[in-house]
């Protein structure tokens, strides 16, 4: 059965959907002895090329291992596969897929800690990142300055950007001392340095941000700073629920999980993820509404 190309690079984990559309767009990838073009199906017998290198017909039909990690993000670190100022990279930090390649759900800037979540499912990413889909980013924000009730109102209305309009979908205050106070917010879709530019418009200044929720995912407090986890058996089917596809864990009773390379951090389970947002899932079916924790 022929597919299209994106879709089948992306779930082979060669990189998300919209990366894979970028490539093709560029002219990087070729299907047989033609340059490919976005719509593009192709079939167990053809030939593609990326970067002129021929891409593993066996990686791109087999089913892929369906993989996902957290990562914790220290200051400091990119996330890009390499730099050109030779800064230090998550990737450096990660072990090594079982099959393909890590793609990275979001970014987060030089200066801003906390959650990514990296798979070597193109389709899931895809699916997390993409705005029709709305998934919750829940950042946590030190605030020096003051900060009013209008002002916050107006965060949740919308102030215009240089990029257009934004806002926060659910802001709350969360404790603080003297100039600095903590912040919860949500926004919906992945603007670059968007919390930060929001926080400035008001004329006041972000000095931490931390990234504590994507989607139905929460950082778990035992993921320390630098390190990693799986996500696996009812836990990453609920993240594969969420995103709209299929579950993605099988039985496995009987059976020794495969061993897991690791990197600087460790393969500890992660802990039920779904926490308070079981009891609204009937109701964002229909309806998806920004929530913070605790609310």
């Amino acid at each position: 059965m022929a597919e299209r190309i994106q879709k089948v690079m992306a779930r082979s984990g060669y990189g998300s959907r919209r990366q894979v559309e970028t490539w093709i767009k560029e002219g990087r990838v070729m299907i047989n002895a033609d340059v490919a073009k976005l719509g593009d199906q192709i079939s167990e017998g053809d030939r593609v090329k990326l970067d002129n290198k021929p891409l593993s017909p066996k990686r791109l039909w087999q089913e892929p291992a369906k993989q996902v990690i957290l990562y914790n993000k220290p200051v400091g670190e990119v996330c890009t596969r390499n730099d050109p100022e030779g800064r230090r990279t998550i990737f450096q930090s990660l072990p090594i897929p079982e099959q393909g390649r890590w793609v990275s759900v979001g970014r987060l800037d030089l200066n801003t800690s906390g959650l990514i979540i990296l798979t070597t499912d193109g389709e899931l990413a895809n699916r997390l990142m993409h705005p029709s889909n709305e998934m919750d980013r829940e950042y946590a924000v030190r605030v020096l300055g003051e900060v009013t009730s209008e002002m916050m109102q107006t965060l949740r209305d919308g102030v215009m950007l240089e990029d257009g309009e934004a806002h926060f979908a659910d802001i709350q205050e969360s404790g603080g001392e003297g100039a600095n106070h903590w912040y919860h917010v949500v926004i919906q879709e992945g603007r670059n340095r968007e919390v930060r530019r929001l926080w400035e418009s008001q004329g006041v200044q972000v000095s931490r941000l931390m990234r504590v929720r994507y989607g139905p995912v929460i950082i778990p407090n035992s993921l320390r700073m630098g390190h990693w986890m799986k996500l696996e058996g009812s836990d990453l089917d609920y993240l594969y629920e969420e995103a709209g596809l299929k579950p993605a864990s099988k039985p496995t009773q009987g059976r020794r999980a495969p061993k897991q390379a690791k990197a600087r951090g460790n393969d500890k389970k992660v802990t039920n993820q779904r926490t308070e947002r079981s009891a609204e899932k009937e109701s964002n079916k229909t309806q998806r509404k920004p929530r913070l924790r605790g609310r």
